[in-house]
């Protein structure tokens, strides 16, 4: 998260069964929201009024596949065997660089309910394991009303899906016909008539474009193509910037978040304000560069639990109710992630 200044400057899965999570005084501590009733839960995008009332109400599920560091060689692999999972939010960005491979893609998916991959090469064990999750994330849904189309003739496959996407430094604008046209470019490169949750990607390009990008996406929320609006790697500045310049607060603020790196301030401060706390960028918690007592504690409660350092962190990041994009980003970090759908 950056330091504050006036231009912004710079200075999945669920575990098997229910335990609490104590890194020393890491403050992880399990507590009421340590009971999860769905292999893959639900929270919400409040999205407010200038005033602070609740202008919009939108379900997000809590877990997401990011595609950040995913290869374009792997990425369809990984889309493929997702969907085949059940997951149904995704997390993309212009800076991840893989638009272009798996737009098209989601195209086919909504027109078709699925996308064409030989699944015969795949391992009968992984195969398995991905639809006993599938089973469970529909049978827990099963009972709930469906989501109706929010604009356009999509069909159920879209309505299942929660997609996230995120504007890069170069996208934000200070002109509004830009800014919408990177949006309706997008909508039809993903075959889409809209994209529940586009966020600014950060704050570092100065005050007068982040908030000119944000006022646009505010006003393609009004007209349909955005469900929800947020933003990424915001301090308490960033957004207080946004009310003083008298707009609403964004539905969700995702952030670089662990045990180890908790900001305090910047999430006390979302909760109260009703911003939902989104957490990703596990990769940096690696033994070289995270750390190392507190990896390596963390390492032997993994060990201990029979499952990877990554499941711990998503379920702490759910007991914490935040919600998180962990990444898959190779064959052998895709093929452990269903042992944990429990």
């Amino acid at each position: 998260v950056s330091f504050c200044s006036s231009e912004g400057s710079s200075a999945g899965a669920l575990l098997p069964g229910l335990f609490s999570i104590h890194i020393d005084s890491l403050n992880a501590s399990a507590d009421e929201n340590s009971v999860i009733q769905k292999p893959y839960p639900d929270s919400f995008l409040l999205q407010s009024n200038a005033d602070g009332t609740i202008a919009s109400k939108v379900s997000i599920p809590l877990i997401a596949y990011s595609f950040y560091k995913t290869s374009s060689e792997f990425a369809p692999r990984g889309l493929a065997l997702a969907l085949r999972g059940g997951v149904r939010h995704y997390d993309m960005a212009t800076d991840y660089g893989n638009s272009d491979i798996i737009a098209p893609l989601f195209q086919k998916y909504f027109k078709k309910g699925k996308i064409d991959w030989d699944f015969e090469e795949e391992k009968d064990e992984l195969l398995q394991k991905l639809d006993l999750v599938r089973q469970k994330a529909d049978s827990a849904y099963k009972n709930e009303t469906k989501t109706k189309s929010f604009r356009g003739t999509e069909g159920q496959g879209r309505n299942n899906l929660f997609l996230t996407y995120k504007l890069s430094n170069a996208e934000q604008s200070t002109d509004p016909a830009a800014v919408r046209q990177t949006i309706r470019k997008l909508t039809s490169k993903f075959g889409t008539s809209y994209l529940d949750l586009v966020s600014l990607h950060s704050p570092l390009t100065g005050s007068s474009r982040r908030l000119a990008t944000y006022k646009a996406l505010l006003q393609m929320k009004e007209e349909g193509y955005i469900r929800s609006v947020g933003v990424c790697n915001y301090g308490v500045c960033h957004l207080k910037e946004i009310v003083e310049n008298g707009m609403p607060l964004p539905s969700m603020n995702q952030l670089e978040l662990s045990p180890f790196n908790t900001h305090g301030p910047i999430v006390q401060f979302c909760k109260q304000n009703n911003v939902l706390i989104g957490c990703a960028a596990w990769s940096r918690l690696s033994s070289a560069d995270g750390p190392v007592e507190k990896w390596e504690k963390l390492g032997q409660l993994a060990k201990a639990k029979g499952v990877t350092k990554a499941q711990i962190l998503v379920r702490w990041a759910l007991q914490k109710g935040y919600a998180c994009a962990p990444r898959s980003g190779t064959k052998s970090k895709l093929e452990v992630r269903p042992s944990s759908a429990s």
